[in-house]
């Protein structure tokens, strides 16, 4: 997702260029588990820079945390950052870098990539632990079957002769329910 904005650079601050976005493969290869990437980009000439305002939407795959079956979940990304140019539009001269080092820049090409900011702002979408639904029950931890497909054949779990007074409590609490 690579927008050339040499020329919006030289137009007034406020100026406004929007942008439908259908990207099969919007990130690098590494980042197999983003599919297509559809929404909104908007580009905005700031005093500075240019502000992008996106909204976008893409499935993400991944595994189930409990049971580890594939599974995947939509995302929406919505985010504004202010991306700096390097050189002058106009002139070509070398601009000073700004001094946040995370600040994210627009190149010597005039070329704004958005890639990372993509990259960064679905990771912090992205749930910790991924479900293939609520209710997933996970695997067994004595055979690793997927309790999800029906029980397994393990034994019950015996109780360590230390913890008996605790299950009974927690039978007589479940009785009183």
């Amino acid at each position: 997702m690579q927008f050339v904005v040499g020329q919006q650079l030289r137009e007034p601050v406020g100026t406004v260029t929007h942008y439908e976005i259908k990207e099969s493969k919007p990130l690098a290869q590494r980042e197999d588990s983003l599919g297509e990437l559809t929404g909104s980009v908007d580009l905005m000439r700031t005093d500075k820079g240019i502000l992008v305002s996106a909204v976008l939407r893409c499935t993400v795959a991944a595994k189930c945390s409990r049971c580890l079956s594939d599974t995947s979940y939509p995302l929406t990304l919505t985010f504004q950052e202010e991306y700096f140019p390097t050189v002058d539009a106009s002139t070509g001269e070398l601009l000073s870098v700004p001094a946040d080092s995370d600040a994210f820049l627009i190149d010597t090409h005039q070329v704004l990539d958005l890639a990372e900011a993509v990259r960064q702002y679905r990771l912090m979408a992205e749930p910790m632990q991924p479900l293939c639904k609520t209710d997933c029950l996970g695997l067994c931890p004595r055979c690793g079957r997927n309790l999800n497909e029906g029980p397994c054949g393990c034994p019950s779990q015996e109780t360590d002769a230390r913890w008996a007074a605790l299950a009974g409590l927690a039978v007589d609490t479940e009785q009183e329910s």
